[in-house]
């Protein structure tokens, strides 16, 4: 069953895109092992076994014995045997396994709905699994920033405090991080400036201000710093906290055991495409699973209706009769003793025509009934569709917005540090510089993952597979 499981999913999911070969082996996955798509299947393996079961009435075979053998002029009967095959008003099996034959159908359509769905889950855990992995490694990049600036911070307020050495400038190292890219031609102007600073001076840049025993202005900036970086570590926490119930639920999707190992995600790339609206609604309309189970009903509703027309006809019978005699001895003669073999046809008199009227008018009421089901189901898939691009078309707005604005903050984050460099002010600017690039990373993170989130929603609505492509 399993085999044929995986044929079914592999043939329902042709056009399907691939993003990944992780996450196309966890589909796969998905798809073989979770047990709500198992009992889909099942189900629709189990109408498919209706349609073997239209066949005629079973014969019928009456037999009656004499205990005292009947005396008749042909002899003495002994018993009277019966055979009796009843058969439909012409069409009425055809219908019936038109019938069941639709009925079959439209459990195969809820099949691939719940494969369209479980996909779909699939897709938007990996993708918030993804999300997370970049949100952690930004994170761990800005820790690794703020702690330069921490250091930074530290020599500065150790040059400045010391009587020994006049006021100088001791700009930060230049960082590799990507977040502040945009701003390292400021630190590499300043990077000649530390290259000659001794060991002692690193050592003591992670110096406690109370150990120091000073409180001169400069240990303010380094106590901002220490402020954000213990935000961060809390934050860093709870993101890795954010993983565990995102690989349970994959895991459980897959029907894995919560503690299986996942690969990591690969990051999430903006991508750009032109999706015809009116085209994807009537991929919709045409593909949807759904639309197409109602559809089977119908047809399925119109073989019963003609069942219940059928129905109110007679149905004929065939069958034989069978007397067997023995003779009899009148004034020493024997008398009969000839089997005798009849021939029988039997008609039904449909005559109660009340019962016929209320089956076909039940099925009339029963056929508008999921109409309108379809009717009301295309309105709402309409309403996704319309969300979905909605959010689509946000998503791609927000992360050309955020693109923008972080390249504006990479190169004010710039200025500051050199400004901070030069004349040892406003490095509380400088950290807010360096946490507004944060929130935008995170903004822009978020922006792709909805970008991802919305075309998996088109995909299962219009049930076609539509193929994203990097920028």
């Amino acid at each position: 069953m399993k085999k044929l499981l995986t044929l079914a999913i592999l043939w329902a999911s042709v056009g399907h895109f691939a993003l990944s070969q992780n996450l196309d082996e966890y589909l796969v996955r998905a798809a073989e092992n979770n047990p709500e798509l198992k009992a889909y299947y099942n189900e629709y393996l189990a109408a498919t076994e209706i349609g073997n079961q239209v066949s005629l009435p079973n014969p019928e075979l009456q037999v009656g014995f004499y205990f005292r053998p009947m005396e008749r002029f042909m002899g003495n009967q002994q018993a009277d045997i019966r055979l009796m095959q009843m058969f439909p008003w012409f069409g009425m099996l055809k219908a019936q396994e038109s019938e069941a034959d639709q009925m079959a159908l439209a459990r195969y359509q809820l099949f691939l709905d719940a494969k369209n769905n479980l996909f779909f889950q699939v897709k938007t855990t990996w993708y918030a699994l993804a999300e997370l992995e970049q949100e952690i490694r930004i994170t761990e990049e800005n820790l690794e920033i703020l702690r330069k600036y921490e250091r930074m911070a530290l020599i500065r307020f150790e040059n400045s405090s010391s009587s020994a050495e006049g006021p100088s400038s001791t700009p930060m190292a230049p960082s590799s991080s990507s977040s502040v890219s945009a701003g390292s031609a400021g630190m590499n102007t300043m990077g000649n400036q530390t290259q000659g600073m001794s060991s002692q001076a690193n050592s003591s840049a992670m110096t406690s201000p109370a150990a120091m025993g000073s409180t001169g202005p400069g240990m303010t900036d380094v106590l901002r710093i220490r402020l954000q970086i213990n935000t961060l570590d809390n934050e860093l926490d709870l993101l890795n906290a954010n993983k565990i119930p995102l690989q349970v639920e994959l895991n459980k999707l897959m029907n894995s055991p919560r503690e299986a190992q996942l690969s990591n995600p690969e990051p999430l790339l903006p991508f750009v495409m032109n999706l015809e609206k009116q085209a994807i609604l009537d991929s919709i309309s045409a593909n949807n699973p759904m639309l197409a189970m109602y559809d089977a009903e119908l047809l399925a509703l119109e073989s019963q209706k003609q069942m219940a027309k059928l129905d109110g006809r007679p149905m004929l019978g065939a069958g034989v009769n069978y007397m067997p005699f023995q003779p009899r001895i009148e004034d020493g003669m024997s008398m009969g003793g000839k089997d005798m073999i009849m021939p029988m046809v039997t008609v039904t008199l449909p005559i109660y025509r009340k019962k016929t009227t209320a089956k076909i008018k039940e099925t009339e009421l029963r056929q508008e009934a999921v109409q309108f089901n379809k009717e009301n189901t295309l309105n709402q898939l309409e309403i996704e569709w319309a969300k979905a691009f909605r959010d689509l078309e946000d998503a791609n707005r927000k992360v050309r917005l955020y693109e923008q604005q972080l390249d504006l903050a990479n190169q004010n984050l710039s200025l500051l540090l050199t400004a901070y460099a030069t004349s040892g002010q406003d490095f509380e600017e400088v950290l807010r510089a360096q946490q507004l690039i944060l929130d935008y990373e995170f903004s822009k993170i978020g922006a792709i993952t909805r970008q991802y989130t919305s075309l998996a929603m088109l995909d299962m609505l219009s049930a076609t597979g539509i193929q994203p492509y990097s920028k």
